[in-house]
């Protein structure tokens, strides 16, 4: 079905690399306004040439068209971005009045900025190693950049007036959780636990908003080819390792996500809400 989400204005927060981007370009192929939010309009430098591990996210390439720039070139339309920082609460609020300002509404939030601290360090790092730093500002960004997402996104959509011959919905809200966020893997706590708070969050949500026609479901994605995963894919026999933890067959591609973003955003899920939904090649299952 083309343009399934046409006539939709979505909001991507982390959309300048990886899952956001690849999720940017899925929304406008399928005929969606974009508002593209991210710190930075640049992609996200991949290695750190001294560790040769995941580089930190504030590094940024020089190269590379800007998401909002590449929808444009591509699908035509209006796209534009919004710089914020989804840990301070006045830039997720001014984020949602930019894209309402533009487009006249928010239809789709897209909750998808998220880090891993843990995916810089030079080995895996344990509960009784991890800085108290490391876990605040992982929290802050997934747990707490998704809280405000859904509360700055949710006060809008509750002023608009239902939307005709979409079942009458108001709204869809997509959280980028983990598989992480569902079972435990190793060295990564801050992760787990920020993980794990987007799932529930994403539950309880649906509970409350479910009668106003607000949909909230969430991504658990698995490993993808991104610069987060930049350390695994960097040691063959760790590589090895997590291919064969995939039945499906190797790490997935940002895009095998997108796919399924699109679905959760479209009007297929007129029935659905609440849900943490696994899109990883079936890892969760062994």
């Amino acid at each position: 079905m083309p343009a399934r989400l046409a006539g939709k204005t979505a909001l991507i927060t982390g959309s300048s690399s990886g899952l956001g981007r690849a999720i940017a370009h899925a929304y406008a192929a399928e005929g969606a306004r974009v508002c593209c939010v991210d710190m930075y309009p640049t992609l996200r430098n991949a290695v750190n040439s001294s560790t040769g591990k995941a580089d930190d996210f504030h590094n940024r390439r020089s190269d590379g068209v800007p998401t909002h720039e590449s929808l444009v070139a591509e699908y035509s339309g209006d796209h534009i971005f919004v710089r914020a920082d989804v840990t301070r609460a006045e830039d997720v609020e001014a984020a949602v009045a930019a894209c309402v300002e533009k487009f006249g509404r928010l239809d789709v939030m897209v909750n998808n900025a998220g880090i891993s601290v843990e995916s810089t360090h030079v080995r895996p790092l344990r509960v009784h190693e991890t800085s108290e730093g490391d876990y605040d500002r992982t929290m802050a960004i997934n747990a707490k950049g998704v809280f405000l997402g859904c509360k700055y996104a949710i006060r809008q959509m509750l002023k608009q007036e239902l939307v005709e011959g979409r079942g009458g919905d108001r709204g869809w809200i997509v959280n980028t959780a983990s598989t992480q966020g569902l079972v435990a893997y190793y060295g990564t706590p801050s992760y787990c636990a920020s993980k794990g708070a987007v799932v529930q969050l994403t539950k309880q949500v649906a509970v409350d908003y479910g009668p106003d026609r607000i949909h909230c479901n969430a991504l658990c994605p698995g490993f993808l080819r991104t610069t987060m995963t930049q350390n695994i894919q960097s040691d063959p026999e760790a590589q090895r390792a997590i291919d064969a933890a995939h039945p499906l067959g190797g790490m997935g591609n940002p895009e095998d996500v997108a796919r399924v973003a699109v679905f959760l955003a479209s009007d297929d899920v007129r029935w659905m809400t609440g849900v943490p939904l696994p899109v990883d090649g079936g890892a969760v299952c062994l």
